[in-house]
């Protein structure tokens, strides 16, 4: 297989192309024949025309790539090594939703053909590659893995936003079936991956380590927002405390703030599911994501007092919200919990004003049915800085007081602004 893919006699088909499968093909189109599959033409036409949908990828990104970029499922026929990087989401019950993966398994095991390998990038529990995915591929196909085709998992490393870790700088994750799909699939990888491959045991421990991942990120964050919560009960500055624990040498340093995005926000929700499909109901995961899913509400509330201590009636109070992606300096809002303490602010009668110089307005309003504006009033009587865009880091005290009445209120979600400069003119709270 590997011989064929440098000689190009094969192809690989990378079966969706959004924030991971994009950058994994390009990469793979440098070295190798690179069929890209995804159901949306308009992506499609977009990438035929070297532009990104996600807005992360310049131009010259598609240079040098041997890509063919296609929504016809058919045309996936002609290629031999696929790789699925679908979305893996949840549901609005918190439960894993696994439709995008299981069509894609149908798509890809109607294409199927005898020595073909399959490899699954999206992030899942332990066991669903093989128990929710094989057996899809094997019905379609008429195929049997180990005997007709190969089956590995390859957990996705990408890191949204971060232009010095591309995909191709991290160390990847590998694993197979069996010993000859593991050493395959590791070749494969090896060729665009510069600091190379860690072989997995089994496919199992490698959809493990993905998603604990995220996980202990999950959890790490979860404790100090609730320390920023015990904190300012106490009316200590949390990142004054987190800069003095840093001083020791073991101490490891996680900030307060909204989790949201498609990774830490959403992958512990796939173990707990396995968890307790096994009979074991999980503790402390539950509690880090009760936690860090109760932050909007925290910080929408918490307004909501200082503009109330300040004799303010809410149903005639306007704030700003700048940011709503999910991480600075990208396009990305899935699952965005500034759009969760919009709606909590909202739920106080407060009218709420969003600003973003990345999101997508259409994206916005067809996700949340929220709006973003352009230009910004002078008439607000707090404002939220929700994410650290780099032209929000630029901004001062001056800035602030200009576009807010008396006694104004910055909420600085982030901490990225200097307290005391900010305290001399204005309300200032952070995290």
């Amino acid at each position: 297989m590997y011989s064929a893919l440098q000689e190009k006699k094969k192809a690989i088909g990378v079966i969706g192309l959004g924030y991971v499968g994009l950058p994994i093909a390009l990469a793979f189109a440098r070295k190798f024949r690179v069929i890209g599959f995804d159901i949306n033409e308009r992506r499609i036409e977009m990438m035929r025309q070297r532009q990104d949908p996600s807005q992360e990828l310049s131009p010259e990104a598609f240079e040098g790539c041997d890509i063919h970029f296609t929504a016809d499922p058919s045309e996936l026929k002609n290629a031999h090594f696929f790789v699925v990087a679908v979305p893996t989401d949840v549901d609005a019950h918190k439960v894993p939703d696994l439709m995008p993966l299981k069509k894609a398994s149908t798509t890809v095991g109607r294409a199927l053909k005898p020595g073909d390998y399959v490899v699954y990038e999206s992030t899942v529990y332990p066991g669903c590659t093989e128990e929710d995915c094989l057996p899809i591929l094997e019905q379609e196909s008429g195929l049997k893995v180990g005997r007709d085709f190969k089956l590995g998992y390859s957990p996705e490393r990408i890191s949204p936003g971060d232009k010095n870790r591309t995909v191709v700088d991290i160390l990847k994750i590998v694993s197979g079936c069996d010993a000859e799909a593991l050493d395959t699939i590791a070749q494969v990888y090896e060729a665009i991956i510069k600091p190379g491959v860690y072989r997995a045991s089994s496919i199992k421990v490698a959809e493990a380590a993905k998603v604990i991942e995220n996980t202990q990120r999950d959890l790490n964050i979860s404790l100090v927002n609730e320390l920023a919560i015990i904190f300012d009960r106490m009316g200590i500055d949390t990142n004054e405390v987190l800069n003095a624990a840093a001083t020791k040498w073991n101490f490891i340093r996680f900030s307060p703030g909204l989790v949201g995005g498609h990774c830490i926000g959403v992958d512990p929700y796939y173990l707990l599911h396995k968890s307790k499909q096994l009979g074991y109901d999980p503790q402390v995961i539950l509690s880090g994501r009760r936690v860090n899913d109760g932050m909007p509400a925290f910080i929408a509330k918490r307004l909501a007092q200082m503009l109330t201590q300040k004799d303010k009636n809410l149903s005639r109070c306007k704030v700003l919200v700048m940011g709503i992606t999910f991480k600075e300096n990208v396009a990305d809002i899935r699952n965005s919990k500034v759009a969760d303490v919009v709606q909590e602010l909202m739920d106080y009668s407060i009218h709420v004003h969003i600003h973003d110089p990345h999101a997508s307005p259409n994206e916005v309003a067809h996700e949340y049915r929220l709006t973003l504006i352009d230009q910004l009033s002078n008439d607000y009587d707090a404002v939220i800085l929700a994410v650290a865009h780099d032209e929000y880091k630029k901004l001062n005290a001056d800035f602030f007081v200009s576009i807010m009445k008396e006694q104004p209120i910055l909420f600085d979600i982030k901490a990225i602004y200097p307290r005391e400069e900010m305290e001399a003119r204005m309300t200032y709270w952070r995290l």
